[in-house]
């Protein structure tokens, strides 16, 4: 499990920093629909952690520890 939230929070960093990097693209770019483009990205900045955030809590309150379980039984 703990490779696996390893893995995880390195996806998400590197999501993260694409997010930030296309922000400053978007911010730079003189296109009519870079306005558009540079708030879906800082919109999404904001709304993966929280997500991720959330995934994790509730993975937390779901999971079933079979050590624990098989003490319970005992």
């Amino acid at each position: 499990m703990k490779n696996v939230k390893r893995v995880l929070a390195l996806i998400a960093a590197i999501l993260l920093f694409g997010m930030y990097l296309s922000t400053l693209i978007f911010a730079l770019m003189g296109n009519p629909h870079s306005t558009d483009l540079l708030w879906a990205s800082i919109a999404c900045t904001i709304v993966l952690p929280v997500l991720l955030y959330g995934y994790l809590l509730i993975y937390r309150l779901t999971r079933h520890d079979d050590q624990n379980d098989q003490k319970k039984e005992s």
